[in-house]
């Protein structure tokens, strides 16, 4: 899996068969942008957006190939065979991989996997109470690089009415996050903030999904981009108390030291540690 994968905090949709919304996405400051051949096409226009979409993909640089991802459709529908067709042209390439939706068995993670190859990046995406079963399982399937949370998809599926907050999700989001830590992911990527104009909403669903563990958020609109980055990336005091607490036990030899009050030990070092990356890695991104 390539380092923008990994650390991307911003996935963004954008529908496959309209090739200047991609366009215009890859020149947004989003780390990945999703081309999306399920929710965002009409069954008329499956065949028409697999093509439109690899004959963009094979006129762009190599630096956007990598920063494009497919979703195809659900392995329980007519197209999915037709995408997955495409999608090994996609990888070959160079495209950085795949979101599966309704994942919810291995053997279809396998087969994807299989038929595009080991470039392809697979990302399952969880948005039904049988994914959710199948966690552990699908997070530690071959090339499976970070879990997805579906969650309007999901609360249909187990027939819940959610409130504002979305506190009856949170046990299904600290599940996500725990499977993704026991596979060796990295941090999963929290669902969609439907209202694109509501940035104070934005940020509360970042924060939340921040708090709890995830590392990105999937977007629906350029304007959701700013705010994902800003939240998802450490902040200047964080920054700061990181590289305090490097340099106090690089003088403490590895022991315990103490830092602005409080106690300094290997757990808050690997902390520091992991902060200082993201930050590197931030600030080299626009």
């Amino acid at each position: 899996m390539s380092d923008l994968l990994h650390n991307a905090r911003s996935f963004l949709f954008v529908p496959a068969h309209q090739t200047d919304r991609l366009h215009k996405a890859l020149k947004s400051a989003a780390d990945m942008v999703i081309a999306d051949w399920e929710d965002a096409v009409a069954p008329s226009d499956k065949a028409a957006a697999r093509q439109a979409l690899l004959g963009t993909v094979q006129t762009l640089p190599a630096t956007l190939r990598a920063r494009v991802l497919v979703r195809i459709n659900a392995a329980q529908t007519a197209w999915h065979e037709g995408d997955i067709q495409v999608l090994k042209q996609l990888v070959a390439a160079g495209i950085a991989g795949v979101i599966v939706p309704k994942a919810e068995t291995v053997p279809v993670l396998h087969a994807i996997a299989q038929a595009a190859g080991p470039a392809c990046a697979l990302i399952p995406l969880v948005e039904t109470v049988a994914g959710m079963d199948a966690l552990k399982s699908l997070a530690a399937a071959p090339q499976v690089a970070r879990l997805a949370f579906g969650h309007l998809d999901f609360q249909v599926d187990a027939g819940m009415q959610c409130a504002d907050d979305e506190g009856e999700l949170l046990p299904t989001r600290m599940a996500i996050v725990m499977a993704s830590r026991r596979a060796n992911l990295a941090p999963p990527i929290d669902g969609v903030t439907v209202d694109t104009k509501d940035s104070t909403r934005m940020d509360m669903d970042c924060q939340r999904a921040l708090r709890m563990g995830f590392g990105a958020k999937l977007c629906i609109h350029p304007a959701q981009i700013a705010v994902a980055h800003q939240v998802f990336s450490p902040t200047a005091a964080a920054v700061a108390h990181a590289s305090a607490v490097v340099q106090a036990m690089e003088l403490a030899q590895g022991g315990v030291c103490v830092v602005n009050g409080k106690m300094v030990d290997a757990p808050v070092l690997h902390l520091a540690q992991r902060t200082l990356q993201c930050h590197a890695w931030a600030q080299q991104r626009p």
